[in-house]
């Protein structure tokens, strides 16, 4: 069964931080809070856990559509291929926030994502999940965790989440009662900008 902690979004304790990244280092899965739904999540340079989450959810690591988590925007250019300035004022606008950004992908991304013209970049308005990913050092992939169930598609209470996904995972971390509604998705690999999903972020950004 997965370990189960509490950590406060508003001053999140440095040690549990910690303890959260010496899991990731080890190439453990968590389950964390966001500004949006409970997200699943590994170290990015951790191959072996990338195939982990690719099995949990069913999907080839190849061809998912898992997320970087970003601390910002300052590690961008190791992912992204070179943006122009009206993308980039878009991202320093909307983030941190609730919104995933489609980019075109540069040639340094990580081994298993080599073939990919696109990568969704998200910094979201979240503490715990911010400070992970700091002193982590790099980002770390994710996906939300859905339910089977179409009328509640995101679990918002961390204990059911244990409940559900305890034996899959190593951590789940209890940051509160989550939100059922998931990022925005605005692709901006091409010329014009174009709403893939809405969610919470809102579309006045533009």
């Amino acid at each position: 069964m997965a370990d189960f902690f509490r950590i406060y979004e508003e001053n999140p304790n440095p040690k549990e931080i910690e303890k959260v990244v010496t899991i990731l280092k080890r190439g453990g899965i968590i389950i964390y809070p966001t500004d949006t739904v409970y997200g699943l999540g590994c170290d990015i340079t951790n191959i072996k856990a990338l195939e982990r989450i690719a099995r949990i959810k069913g999907v080839k690591l190849e061809k998912s559509n898992f997320s970087f988590v970003c601390h910002d925007l300052s590690n961008l250019s190791d992912y992204v291929k070179q943006i122009d300035t009206s993308v980039f004022k878009i991202l320093k606008r909307a983030l941190p926030g609730p919104y995933t950004f489609i980019l075109p992908g540069s040639k340094s991304l990580p081994n298993p994502f080599k073939k990919r013209k696109t990568v969704g970049i998200r910094v979201p308005d979240n503490n715990i999940s911010l400070e992970i990913v700091k002193q982590l050092g790099n980002p770390i992939i994710s996906t939300s965790i859905r339910d089977e169930d179409e009328v509640i598609e995101y679990t918002t209470d961390p204990e059911l989440i244990l409940e559900k996904w305890g034996d899959l995972v190593d951590l789940v971390i209890d940051g509160g009662y989550g939100g059922n509604e998931a990022s925005t998705i605005i692709d901006l690999s091409e010329e014009e900008p174009v709403v893939l999903r809405e969610g919470k972020g809102s579309l006045e950004i533009f």
